[in-house]
């Protein structure tokens, strides 16, 4: 059984969501941990997705350099922006 924060009683989730919704598009690593004030990005966009969220992740290497990019398709029932 997995375990994960409900969206629902849990501030660092609902202000994640809130940049993903206002970015309407894509979002990096760094800007999602930046205006979202998280760390763990991958950890917070997974209870998200277990929340209901559907995120997208896709990887872009640029002269050596690895980024990955988030974007929000569907946001969970009753969270729309």
């Amino acid at each position: 059984m997995q375990h994960y924060a409900r969206l629902s009683s849990n501030p660092r989730l609902r202000r994640t969501l809130r940049v993903l919704q206002a970015a309407n598009g894509a979002l990096t690593t760094y800007e999602l941990m930046r205006k979202a004030k998280i760390c763990a990005v991958s950890s917070v966009v997974s209870e998200l997705r277990n929340n209901g969220a559907e995120i997208t992740c896709r990887q872009e290497v640029t002269n050596g350099q690895r980024r990955f990019y988030y974007i929000l398709i569907k946001s969970p029932e009753g969270y729309n922006a």
